[in-house]
Formats: C-alpha cells, sequence, structure tokens
C-alpha cells in the first residue's frame, strides 16, 4: 500500500446538506460520477453506514471498458465527512465544509502504484469538478 495521499478539492455554490445528498444518493451519484462525458455511472449503491458497502460501476459509454469501484465505510460523520477502504486497502476520506451558502468539498486519498500520481489527482479531480457542475445545476 502506497503511503502518499493526494487531494482534490472543489467549493460547490450549494448548502452543506444538497451537496451531502448528492454525493451520498445513489439517484444522484449515478448523474455525475464519471471524469469525463464519454463515460457513464449506470448503477450505484451506498449503504452508508460502518461497515457497509459502497459500489458504482464506472463505464466507457462505448462498452470498451468498465469496472466496479467498491469501498466499505471505516467511519462516518454524517453530513460532515466519511472514510472508507477501497478493495485494495487504499483509504479515502471526504470532507464537507459549510462556507455561508457554499460547501467545500475536499477528497484525499491513497494514491495507488500503477499509474502516475498526477494521472490519478487529474481523474479524481475531473470526477469531483463534475460533481460540483452537476449540483450546482440541480
Amino acid at each position: 500500500m502506497s503511503a502518499k495521499q493526494i487531494t482534490v478539492q472543489a467549493t460547490v455554490a450549494a448548502e452543506k446538506e444538497k451537496v451531502w445528498d448528492y454525493y451520498t444518493n445513489p439517484s444522484h451519484i449515478t448523474k455525475w460520477n464519471f471524469a469525463s462525458d464519454d463515460w457513464q455511472c449506470p448503477s450505484a449503491e451506498n449503504d452508508m453506514r460502518v461497515g457497509g458497502l459502497y459500489k458504482a460501476r464506472m463505464e466507457a459509454k462505448d462498452g470498451s471498458f468498465g469496472f466496479d469501484f467498491e469501498a466499505i465505510y471505516d467511519a462516518i460523520a454524517t453530513g460532515e465527512s466519511f472514510t472508507y477502504s477501497m478493495l485494495d486497502g487504499r483509504k479515502a476520506t471526504v470532507n464537507f465544509e459549510g462556507v455561508g451558502d457554499e460547501t467545500a468539498v475536499t477528497v484525499v486519498f491513497d494514491a495507488e502504484s500503477q499509474n502516475p500520481e498526477e494521472m490519478q489527482k487529474g481523474g479524481w479531480q475531473a470526477i469531483l469538478n463534475n460533481f460540483k457542475k452537476y449540483a450546482e445545476a440541480n
């Protein structure tokens, strides 16, 4: 497991309760959980409790590639933050900080060793940017 952590962040022009709901509710996750317009997230499950499973299907729209992203929740402070462990043992923490009528969303995740760190950061940031765009438009 890598000791290197990568941080991505976005400030969403919406109140924290809405941002938390859009980030954790499967009916919303399927609308934003992909890095580019040629990808999609056709299904998502979220058992939001310690020990619960998060699962999102991510795939290219042309059917050329896809995978299930799965993780188990380690800690949850409802409306504030959560930490999960991915199946390979890496961890990620997502924090939601309300600043007036905006919410700063910060994701810190353990880097994996197969891809360059900048590529990983770019992919996770693109997904977070897509979340911001979706949350602000709806």
